[in-house]
């Protein structure tokens, strides 16, 4: 049996419920959150996680303070990427707790409740430091991206 793909890896339902996710928390926070998907990672995870941010335009956010959570399925590695905005503003382990209640539900094979609990968790950390404002506009597009 073929092993799956990043592009094939949540159904289609799935990547229904995770837009809804991002929709939902993004409606607390000006705060911006994306998920992309590849199959394998190339050299360091945060790195290489850091590349895909800008390869996405996430900085061009007019507070800097895009979040990405990045997954690569194959290698089974994943990792909370955020902006330069939201780390002006927070102390280095400021995804963990996300990253803690994400792996638990990944290592029980339900990836798409812990992608959406953690994009739900991501927002309201965002909202404490980016509240939502009246004239905020979605800046990037809340479907899942795969490379």
């Amino acid at each position: 049996m073929a092993e799956q793909k990043a592009k094939d890896f949540f159904s289609e339902e799935e990547k229904l419920a995770i837009r809804d996710a991002i929709v939902a928390a993004e409606k607390n926070t000006s705060g911006e959150i994306r998920v992309h998907m590849e199959n394998h990672c190339k050299g360091d995870a945060v790195k290489h996680a850091e590349k895909v941010f800008a390869r996405l335009g996430m900085q061009k956010t007019g507070e800097r303070n895009g979040v990405l959570f990045y997954l690569a399925v194959l290698d089974r590695t994943f990792v909370i990427y955020g902006d330069v905005g939201i780390h002006d503003k927070v102390k280095d382990d400021f995804w963990d707790s996300v990253r803690d209640h994400m792996l638990p539900l990944f290592k029980q094979g339900h990836f798409c409740k812990g992608l959406c609990e953690g994009i739900h968790l991501a927002g309201a950390k965002l909202c404490e430091h980016f509240p939502h404002r009246d004239d905020d506009v979605d800046e990037l597009s809340n479907d899942v991206s795969f490379s």
